[in-house]
């Protein structure tokens, strides 16, 4: 008997459950309540890549004279233009996976979802009409959304979350960006580039303070904000933003996650900015969703719990991506291989999920890139390593790209050889970390890479050098 799955949520990772379980031979019905793609096609990863291709092509215009092009160069932002060309980026991206779910005739429901039980799905669509989805598994992939500080309280006009930034139709003078994670980095180096003032303030006491991301990969993009002007503000929080007449008046103050606060932070200080950007992580949208109802369980702060097979408390409901929160990993490309472990379970299958080598990239300028343990994680864990590092500047192909700045580090198990990790910032380094993903996936070790012949001149002989210093 053909099996039923219903898949609420058409983000990265509803819309691959839908096409994989749709080969398999299943029924499927893919929910939405907005726009096929998710927060990844409509309002996260293309988006913000998109912006990133014009900021750097900005760059390399003002650069030009430095690789010998002559003539008088006034490039300068076109924002209604470079939005356009980035609503075009992504309509065409929606118009295909539309056209991939005709193919394989996945029904497509336009609205929210209500799960009722663990066989029955009710959509409230747009118009206010209600329609019910029967079937034999359901799979929740409804995803994220900005979370709001009550300090800050967004407006869209002065106070913008990150999806408003994408839909600037000018470049602010000044631009404060609350938050110095992934996505406020990303922004802070493309609006910078964009010509605004831009400071950033954090938390914590480096930049791009996530556990994967390797210490000395902080300090180099913070140095790299240096480089291009943009301030920041460590170990400080917003205490309280004030709209005024022509921008915003943020309120900074020590922050409560740091025990030694530096003393340049601990006083209480103002900033004037044109827009506030707050940037300071998401939360679960399950609005609607009525999981308690349904005997869903989920954590304190909303996030729902599954076991390694991805399967939640109720048999037969599955859960996939960001709607996991970050006690999984929340990244486009997990969410996906999660819908492929939770679509064969739904058809039987007893498959867990692997999070032990996951690579993750950071589109700053250069681009940062992770997979394994960093420095610190493996001394925590009690390991004894050795940390190899080169520069980008030493290969002939940085150097004839004007590229130089960056760094290769693997993170290696003394005695084995056994890569542990590997982290990477320079040009291309979201494609680069392929390789010593693949290494670690096949349990390589650092000879495997040294014995590997690498072609000359590429910036991946930079991992093919890092491994020879051992």
């Amino acid at each position: 008997m053909t099996q039923r799955i219903t898949i609420i949520g058409g983000g990265p990772g509803g819309y691959t459950a839908a096409f994989a379980a749709a080969k398999a031979g299943a029924e499927v019905t893919l929910v939405e309540a907005v726009r096929l793609g998710g927060t990844c096609l409509n309002t996260g990863c293309i988006p913000t890549k998109t912006l990133k291709a014009s900021a750097e092509a900005l760059e390399t215009a003002r650069r030009l004279a430095e690789f010998g092009i002559a003539g008088a160069c006034a490039a300068t932002p076109d924002m209604p233009a470079i939005r356009a060309r980035k609503r075009r980026v992504t309509d065409i991206l929606c118009t295909g996976l539309e056209k991939n779910c005709a193919k394989l005739k996945i029904k497509v429901v336009k609205g929210l979802g209500q799960i009722v039980g663990a066989g029955l799905v009710r959509v409230h669509q747009p118009d206010g009409g209600a329609v019910e989805v029967p079937g034999d598994k359901i799979i929740i992939a409804t995803g994220s959304q900005t979370l709001n500080l009550p300090s800050l309280p967004v407006d869209h006009t002065r106070i913008i979350t990150s999806d408003d930034a994408l839909e600037l139709d000018h470049v602010p003078g000044r631009m404060v960006i609350v938050g110095g994670g992934v996505i406020g980095a990303e922004l802070a180096f493309i609006f910078r580039a964009f010509g605004a003032e831009v400071t950033v303030v954090e938390g914590l006491e480096r930049i791009l303070p996530v556990p994967s991301i390797d210490a000395d990969l902080s300090k180099l993009a913070q140095r790299e904000m240096k480089k291009r002007g943009i301030a920041c503000e460590l170990a400080s929080t917003a205490q309280k933003a004030e709209v005024l007449e022509n921008g915003v008046r943020v309120t900074l103050g020590p922050s409560p996650f740091v025990k030694n606060v530096p003393l340049a932070a601990q006083k209480t200080r103002t900033l004037e900015a044109d827009v506030v950007l707050v940037a300071v992580g998401r939360v679960p949208n399950t609005a609607g969703l009525t999981l308690n109802e349904a005997g869903v369980v989920t954590d304190k702060r909303g996030w729902i719990a599954v076991n390694d097979q991805l399967e939640t408390s109720v048999p037969g409901i599955y859960a996939i991506g960001d709607i996991l929160g970050p006690a999984r990993i929340m990244l486009a490309h997990v969410a996906a291989t999660e819908a492929l472990v939770a679509v064969k379970n739904c058809l039987g299958a007893a498959e867990r999920m692997d999070y032990d080598v996951v690579p993750a990239a950071v589109f700053a300028s250069p681009e940062l890139a992770s997979v394994g343990l960093t420095e610190q994680q493996a001394q925590e864990r009690g390991l004894t390593v050795v940390c190899p590092q080169s520069a980008f500047r030493e290969l002939g192909k940085a150097q004839a790209m004007g590229e130089l700045a960056g760094l290769f580090k693997l993170v290696v198990e003394v005695g084995t050889g056994k890569l542990l990790g590997a982290h990477i910032a320079g040009a291309h380094a979201s494609d680069l970390i392929a390789e010593p993903t693949l290494g670690m996936r096949l349990k390589g070790t650092v000879a495997d890479i040294a014995r590997t012949i690498h072609a000359h001149p590429t910036l991946a002989e930079g991992l093919l050098e890092t491994a020879h210093l051992l």
